[in-house]
């Protein structure tokens, strides 16, 4: 599993925590079970302030990859694999999707 950076907008310009995420998760391979670095320890690591880091955190976890408990660790959960479709279906679609195109 690899979670990928994330990119927030405030007030029309780019957030400050895509950098966080990609540092934190995206640069590594994170298995479910795995437990991130506290707020305030990865935050004096990249030298930004620690709510920064939990304003990521807090994204990640509405997305769904992160268990966030208040006063706990932050871990990596299990996320659901999507069903993989049939070939056959697949090339279908493509035909389907070519017609309505061309």
């Amino acid at each position: 599993m690899e979670i990928r950076a994330v990119t927030r907008f405030r007030d029309g310009g780019p957030g400050h925590y895509g950098p966080v995420a990609g540092t934190g998760c995206a640069n590594a391979r994170l298995k479910p079970g795995d437990v991130l670095p506290s707020v305030r320890r990865l935050a004096l690591d990249l030298g930004i302030h620690f709510n920064t880091v939990a304003e990521a955190y807090r994204a990640l976890a509405e997305e769904g990859w992160l268990d966030l408990r208040h006063g706990c660790v932050a871990t990596v959960v299990q996320r659901a694999q999507p069903p993989v479709a049939h070939p056959e279906l697949v090339q279908k679609f493509r035909r389907r999707l070519r017609a309505l195109v061309c």
